[in-house]
């Protein structure tokens, strides 16, 4: 995000994803993905399509997972990737998440890998859900290709590859700030209330609408959210 829109970003990285992960199987890695050291598995088994697809319904719903040790996540206010480089493990509590979607695409007993699209919450770790369902399956996989193809509502399949940006057509491939709050329920105020909206003033109440878009004449103004009686502002994208 550009300018302005950067304050935007806390409306996006909340939402929903989905992405297409490959899982190389009989190998275990200490970070659970490709970056990590790989150890192979002696006499490690490839599980049949079959096995994998009925295995999947365990971690699709409402599941609780466990972060990795090479995450972001804090412990006793230090990153655990920080306690991982050290060789240390750090005892982590499971949190809940949502996978909406766990479904084999590909199956490859020749290399060993499967393909899978995953649709989650905001916060799963797909190559915890990799590791984990290889060792309900009594073997070992990690996490070896990842591409998230959605946030939310944009996709993937909407970006411009940076072959084909140049500083004369940068502009034309921006999404406007609209675009990417377009999830938010919004309204429309009169062009005489704008100069109040674009001061952070106090508005009334919208329903029962938490944060929603601000628009006037379908320029998007700012984010309000409801509170009480009225709303406030949360993100002021115009000038006074």
């Amino acid at each position: 995000m550009l300018g302005r829109a950067t304050r935007l970003s806390r409306y996006v990285t909340g939402l929903d994803k989905s992405y297409v992960a490959t899982a190389s199987f009989g190998a275990v890695s200490d970070t659970l993905d490709a970056e990590g050291r790989i150890t192979r598995l002696q006499n490690a088994s490839m599980p049949d399509e079959d096995t994998i697809r009925g295995a999947l319904l365990h971690f699709t719903g409402d599941i609780l997972q466990t972060p990795p040790m090479a995450s972001a996540v804090k412990v006793g206010g230090e990153r655990l990737y920080k306690a991982q480089r050290r060789g240390e493990t750090v005892e982590r509590e499971s949190r809940p998440v949502t996978v909406h979607a766990f479904e084999l695409l590909t199956l490859d007993a020749t290399t060993a890998t499967a393909t899978f699209r995953v649709s989650c919450s905001s916060g799963t770790y797909v190559r915890t859900l990799v590791s984990d369902l290889a060792a309900y399956l009594n073997t070992g996989a990690y996490l070896s290709a990842l591409c998230r193809s959605y946030v939310g509502h944009l996709s993937a399949q909407d970006a411009t590859p940076l072959s084909d940006i140049t500083p004369e057509t940068l502009c034309t491939h921006i999404i406007q700030s609209s675009g990417v709050v377009a999830h938010l329920p919004g309204v429309e105020v009169q062009s005489a209330e704008r100069a109040s909206v674009c001061n952070g003033r106090p508005l009334g109440r919208f329903g029962s609408l938490e944060s929603f878009r601000v628009e006037a004449g379908g320029e998007l103004l700012a984010i309000y959210r409801g509170e009480g009686d009225g709303a406030r502002a949360e993100v002021v994208l115009c000038d006074p």
